[in-house]
């Protein structure tokens, strides 16, 4: 039976072999045709390139790599790859090349500063990728020099202060930042087993590395700067800033070319510099430095016509670079700035741990001061006031602690001046007049048959202006049942002595109610003997300055108890009553008896002591005099 075969048609053997032959010459030719044009493109190509085998030896480079380094390509065959674009510097970028090499990475970049043969330095971008179906690899290398530039000279505007030129303060942090880095690391790879192996900046020059790991640093502003921007303009200003940038400059380069270390003049904002001196060799380069710059500003300055002489504070800090941070001196740059500001201006400071030891404690106080009277922290103690005729106590003195958790038990001197800034000194106050007032009326009633003994309580001025003192003590009187006139309010002289307006009217009207009003440290301030007649006080309490001049009864000196004698007959006349403060001895006591002074207080008698101790000498016998 003749018709179609069934089932697929196949091509018989030779025509299979024809076709499969076909495509592979037409493969084959278009393989050639691609390599051709890739030839052709890498001798043509713009971007320097070079075929490198597994060994890392250059196989063929193109006209673009012989122009970059300056050589003919040829000359480039044979040589290592690594060699001609600086692979080999560090280590992390061997080792990538060599992955890449290796086929264990597809590819790497990089950016290195090579040399032209004519001697200049350029930057490449260098990138290196294995050739497809081969053990090659190709190198090419993009010339970045003018992209580098322009990053740099963005930098440079990015960093620096437009007005002086000067590094601004983003620049010095990082350049602070860098040299403490530097530091720690120097300090670790100087430190084995065995322990330091080079232990002095001695040791770190008979090494030859010239380094101390020690970090310098002189932070200024300019005294009253504010005041030329504001009288002369903004214009004036800039000059100025621009000047005292270049002195700062002179002087830096000046010690940075006597001394080890290098320098950066920064301006840090406003009229803040800072001159950082890494490799320090110690506080008296910085005291030089500092010197330097004060005497190279108080020379007068010529602005266009315009002269004009200033003044700076700098505060110095020089210390360790391994064991700090930069917020840490910058921290304690700014602590002495502060302090060479506070003690006068026009000088330089150097940072003592121990000032800001007790500048950190004060902050601590200050923090924690309003919280602790809420808290229960605070308690009175009391000293006696004896009366020097007959040895009675006659009243007491409240002193107020506060048994603080950190830091013990504080007398007042520790506490009351922060009280009085931040305006706590209200509330404690306050306090301390309700505590004592309640503990003065209890002693009453537990020795009825005793004369009853008054309390003094201290009252800083701020209370006064920053509370209704007499509403306080009227309501505080009435609350604890206390008699007026068993209540002394002591305020120091300076904030006595030419009191008016609302301190004067207040201090009338206590003493309108029968409250006693006593003159503290009597003889320290104005003296202003002519107003005390004016003033509605009962009571001077003598300083103890005056005191202490009787110590040596051997040789006594005949002024201090004339002027004693002269005050206490003076506030005698005027109606006063004296009260002689530290008393120590028997002999200051018989000739503050004998002068005539009514009271005495100091540890002759009893230092301050807790309530029950002073129920105990109330009824009792009197005290030596």
């Amino acid at each position: 039976m003749s018709g179609t075969p069934e089932g697929p048609v196949h091509p018989e053997p030779a025509e299979t072999h024809a076709a499969e032959s076909a495509f592979t010459e037409r493969h084959l030719a278009r393989r050639a045709a691609e390599l051709r044009d890739y030839r052709a493109a890498f001798r043509v190509s713009q971007l320097a390139m070079a075929v490198v085998d597994e060994d890392g030896v250059v196989v063929v480079a193109n006209d673009s790599f012989g122009t970059l380094l300056g050589t003919a390509p040829t000359a480039l065959r044979e040589q290592a790859a690594a060699d001609l674009v600086d692979l080999a510097s560090d280590g992390r970028t061997w080792h990538a090349y060599r992955e890449v090499l290796g086929g264990r990475r597809s590819r790497f970049r990089c950016t290195r500063r090579l040399k032209h043969a004519d001697g200049r330095s350029l930057w490449a971008e260098v990138t290196v990728a294995p050739v497809p179906d081969s053990r090659r690899v190709l190198l090419s290398i993009a010339d970045i020099s003018d992209r580098r530039e322009l990053h740099a000279r963005l930098r440079h505007l990015q960093m620096h202060d437009p007005v002086t030129r000067l590094p601004n303060r983003a620049l010095f942090f990082e350049r602070l930042s860098a040299a403490l880095e530097t530091a720690a690391q120097d300090a670790a790879a100087s430190t084995g087993p065995a322990g330091p192996s080079l232990e002095s900046h001695e040791s770190y020059e008979s090494y030859g590395y010239g380094r101390t790991g020690r970090i310098g640093l002189c932070y200024l502003d300019l005294d009253g700067f504010k005041a030329v921007n504001d009288t002369l303009g903004h214009r004036v200003g800039d000059r100025l800033l621009a000047a005292v940038a270049t002195r700062l400059t002179e002087c830096a380069d000046r010690d940075g070319y006597t001394r080890s270390g290098s320098h950066l003049v920064a301006r840090l904002g406003g009229d803040e510099f800072a001159i950082l001196i890494e490799d320090s060799t110690g506080t008296e380069q910085l005291a030089d430095l500092a010197r330097s710059v004060l005497d190279a500003l108080q020379r007068p300055f010529d602005l266009g016509g315009q002269r004009l002489s200033v003044s700076a504070s700098i505060g110095v800090v020089e210390r360790a670079g391994s064991g700090t941070t930069a917020t840490a001196l910058m921290q304690a740059a700014d602590t002495t700035l502060y302090w060479a500001k506070a003690d006068g201006k026009a000088r330089w400071t150097l940072f003592d741990p121990e000032r800001n030891a007790h500048r950190m404690t004060r902050q601590s106080l200050s923090s924690t001061l309003r919280p602790a009277v809420e808290r229960g922290e605070f308690a009175l103690e009391y000293q006696p006031l004896v009366d020097l005729a007959d040895g009675a106590v006659r009243g007491v003195e409240a002193l107020v602690r506060w048994n603080h958790p950190q830091f013990g038990s504080l007398a007042p001197n520790r506490f009351i001046g922060i009280a009085e800034e931040d305006g706590s000194i209200v509330e404690l106050g306050r306090w301390v007049l309700n505590t004592a007032c309640r503990q003065a009326r209890q002693w009453q009633k537990d020795h009825p048959r005793e004369r009853p003994i008054f309390v003094s309580v201290n009252v800083a001025v701020r209370q006064v202006w920053d509370s209704d003192l007499v509403a306080d003590v009227a309501g505080i009187l009435a609350e604890t049942g206390l008699a007026p006139h068993l209540l002394q309010l002591e305020l120091t002289e300076s904030a006595v002595m030419g009191s008016n307006g609302r301190p004067l009217q207040a201090l009338q009207a206590l003493s309108d109610m029968g409250v006693r009003i006593a003159i503290d440290d009597f003889g320290t301030g104005y003296s202003n003997l002519a107003y005390l007649s004016r003033l509605p006080v009962s009571v001077l309490k003598l300083d103890g300055s005056f005191v202490r001049g009787f110590q040596d009864e051997e040789h006594a000196n005949p002024a201090d108890e004339l002027i004693v004698e002269a005050l206490v007959h003076l506030a005698h006349r005027l109606g006063l009553t004296v009260t002689a403060e530290c008393v120590e001895t028997a002999g200051q006591a018989s000739r503050l008896r004998r002068i005539g002074c009514d009271t005495g207080q100091g540890w002759l008698y009893s230092r301050a002591v807790a309530p029950d101790r002073i129920a105990e000498l109330i009824g009792t016998e009197p005290l030596p005099v």
